[in-house]
């Protein structure tokens, strides 16, 4: 078995600690054990924010609703493809498109 280098795991150590710097996450405010989120959606949760060496409140939320609000924001949408910007279907006969109505042929 080989082991890795001092140097190359340190480097890996830092790029996956600065990956997580930032990272948020939210947690009941209920007593008792920790639950899974859909358990007591009316309760309050205070939001953590990761340092790199410890969990930082933040804020809090006042229900799940709004801490769903703050910890996904979504991404702006593309605007919808329009009537140009379809691809062009082109005149072929793939298996997938109608074919076009046989001519008669005369004899």
């Amino acid at each position: 078995m080989s082991e890795e280098p001092l140097e190359s795991w340190a480097q890996r150590r830092a790029a996956d600690r600065a990956r997580k710097l930032g990272r948020l996450r939210a947690r009941t405010l209920a007593p008792g054990p920790e639950r899974g989120s859909h358990v007591n959606p009316g309760v309050e949760r205070v939001i953590e924010q990761w340092d790199g060496y410890q969990w930082v409140p933040v804020t809090v939320a006042v229900d799940l609703a709004a801490t769903k609000a703050l910890l996904f924001v979504p991404e702006p949408v593309d605007a919808r493809l329009t009537e140009w910007d379809r691809p062009n279907m082109g005149e072929d006969t793939g298996r997938h498109r109608k074919p076009a109505p046989v001519e008669r042929q005369e004899e």
